[in-house]
């Protein structure tokens, strides 16, 4: 018996083809970036937390809990943020959501931000390489910036 699974790739169901395989023989190729949605979100909620966060650790409060005190304030279970941190999409109801408990403008989450200014900690962080930078020999110099470099391999 022969069974037909419904799908749009010609390659699994030749019987079906979808649009972009009759654009694609047609030799017509349209190549717009498109934004993923999903991804933005994620980006956006990360840093939501970051902010809060760095907020929280501010005011004193310990480090441990932060990420229950966050899911929270998002009225969700620290088992759904766990899950939108790693790979769950978040969907319009939930972002919405998201948007008025951290007092943004609805649709904040889904604008794409390309860089931002670094934070207070990332500002301290620069300053004490800087001083180690500083304080060493060219040798130090060398192998701080070898040791950085296993981190972060696109960076001279």
């Amino acid at each position: 018996m022969h069974r037909t699974v419904k799908s749009l790739y010609a390659a699994v169901n030749p019987r079906r083809e979808c649009r972009w395989f009759a654009l694609h023989r047609s030799h017509i190729h349209i190549h717009v970036p498109v934004p993923n949605l999903t991804v933005t979100r994620r980006h956006n909620a990360l840093a939501l937390f970051q902010d809060f966060a760095e907020k929280a650790l501010a005011a004193g409060a310990a480090p441990k809990g932060l990420e229950q005190a966050f899911a929270a304030q998002l009225q969700i279970s620290p088992s759904m943020w766990s899950q939108v941190k790693s790979s769950r999409p978040i969907g319009d109801k939930l972002a919405r959501q998201v948007e008025a408990l951290c007092a943004k403008p609805a649709g904040w989450l889904d604008e794409e931000r390309t860089s931002a200014a670094p934070t207070a900690a990332e500002l301290a962080f620069m300053a004490l390489a800087l001083a180690a930078y500083r304080a060493t020999n060219s040798a130090g110099r060398k192998a701080l910036r070898e040791h950085l470099k296993s981190f972060a391999p696109l960076v001279d």
